[in-house]
């Protein structure tokens, strides 16, 4: 490990309350590891309820709209900008409902129900094809024991509670 400041090689020393931690002799700085964070969303269509499934360029899993926040930048504000990005939906209201540490990417995702308008879904390059689904669709479209499962799981709970 090195320090993401100054690139000095980083030594593990004891700190209260907090066990060993990175240290960087040079910065004289206890170095907390950092990783991305991102937002994972279910998007669920306001008329109907549909749940929006995507299809990456190059990938055959369909997935849910996930996007990293930026530096300076709050999960809430993520969620329209990402979601406008891949698809030129409107979000119109969110609702947080878990994390999950996702190991592939070595992320944290953070999962929201999010509800769009009923605009043309117009996507970006990154996504191939989209897919509007019944809950009982998307949960048969969606890989099995994914973080993207997971979330679809937790959202569609959501949306039984909220009839």
């Amino acid at each position: 490990m090195f320090c993401r400041d100054c690139g000095e090689k980083l030594s593990l020393r004891f700190m209260e309350n907090e066990g060993l931690v990175p240290y960087c002799n040079k910065c004289g700085k206890y170095k907390f590891p950092f990783f991305p964070v991102a937002v994972s969303m279910v998007v669920v269509r306001r008329s109907d309820r549909a749940i929006l499934l995507a299809r990456h360029v190059g990938d055959e899993d369909y997935k849910l709209i996930a996007g990293y926040i930026k530096k300076g930048e709050s999960a809430e504000k993520t969620i329209p900008r990402e979601l406008r990005e891949e698809t030129q939906l409107t979000a119109i209201n969110w609702k947080y409902l878990a994390s999950r540490y996702h190991d592939a990417k070595d992320i944290l995702m953070l999962g929201f129900l999010v509800t769009c308008d009923d605009g043309e879904l117009v996507f970006n390059e990154e996504i191939a094809e989209t897919r509007w689904c019944t809950p009982e669709e998307a949960r048969q479209i969606i890989r099995k024991n994914s973080t993207a499962e997971f979330f679809l799981n937790a959202a569609i709970a959501e949306l039984g509670r909220k009839k």
